[in-house]
């Protein structure tokens, strides 16, 4: 078997499972309380929870990867950092991707740390977020660990966010003297360039159909989706701002055109008990059990992956 960068493995688990990303953003409180009260403290709650949910949609092939957002777990202090590291090994012991949600950008020293905190030893992942705008010199020591000899690591670089205020930063209109167009347009060509320098230099990874850096492009701005799937047409994106934060399937359709993507859904899934009418009778009395929540969560992931397919099939 040929060599693969891990975004070239997450492109190809995206086609094989589809594109539904399962957010890991456990919340101690997206776990009714009874559940919680199980356990010898929110954060053996949430690891229980997050093993029941990988379990399940692994069993049901409903994702190609799942995405865990550390601040939850820093949230919860040491504890919360255990079940971060502990997560996170569960997770890749599946075979599947695990994104680290970071959003880690710094220069220098401090870049380098940052790389080695996350691509190896305790907290491991395979594809980790980063923020560009401290300038692309951030970027740099995380490609270090993407050589084959390191492990092909990956990164998603924030290109054009979910989030309304977005627009303060990253829809800024550079002068002309800098080159013009938007800011994220630039940054959206530094990532391409990054993937085509690697491609000439690690040739011997198999069948590059897309860089070692892809990027986030949130699925909330309908404005934006199309011109950017068409400017950066071998850069896999990862979609957030699916489902509760109101993003729409076609949207997410558009944007997995070309290289295509994986789509983040967290909320909606992790709280699916609290609108799954099938346990309405447990949850009014209090009595609802792990499973019963984790069974929500797999149904809304298999629902969502459903939804996805549906809207890139219509070519909507």
């Amino acid at each position: 078997m040929g060599k693969k960068h891990n975004m070239q493995r997450l492109q190809e688990l995206s086609a094989k499972f589809g594109p539904l990303c399962v957010g890991l953003d456990t919340d101690p409180s997206y776990i009714p309380q009874n559940v919680r009260a199980q356990f010898g403290d929110d954060a053996q709650a949430v690891l229980a929870y997050n093993k029941a949910i990988v379990d399940r949609v692994v069993a049901e092939q409903s994702a190609c990867c799942f995405k865990i957002q550390i601040a939850y777990y820093e949230a919860m202090g040491l504890s919360g950092m255990d079940v971060y590291a502990r997560t996170l090994r569960y997770v890749r012991q599946t075979g599947l991707i695990a994104i680290s949600d970071i959003k880690r950008g710094d220069i220098g020293a401090t870049s380098d740390a940052y790389a080695k905190a996350h691509f190896s030893g305790d907290f491991e992942t395979d594809i980790i977020t980063v923020n560009p705008y401290m300038g692309f010199d951030t970027l740099q020591p995380f490609t270090a660990y993407s050589a084959p000899e390191r492990g092909g690591k990956g990164a998603f670089v924030l290109l054009c966010t979910s989030n309304p205020g977005m627009t303060d930063i990253e829809h800024q209109v550079l002068a002309e003297s800098s080159g013009g167009g938007l800011l994220l347009e630039r940054v959206g060509n530094e990532i391409a360039r990054i993937g085509a320098d690697f491609k000439e230099k690690y040739q011997d990874y198999d069948d590059q159909t897309c860089g070692i850096f892809g990027a986030v492009v949130g699925a909330t701005q309908e404005s934006d989706a199309r011109y950017l799937r068409d400017k950066y047409p071998d850069t896999f994106f990862l979609i957030p701002g699916y489902g509760a934060q109101g993003g729409a399937a076609r949207i997410a359709a558009t944007l997995l055109d070309k290289a295509g993507g994986t789509v983040n859904n967290s909320r909606g899934i992790l709280c699916a008990w609290k609108k799954d009418e099938r346990i309405s009778s447990a949850r009014d009395a209090g009595t609802l059990t792990l499973d019963d929540i984790a069974d929500c969560a797999a149904r809304a992931a298999k629902a969502s992956k459903e939804d996805l397919l549906g809207a890139k099939n219509r070519g909507v």
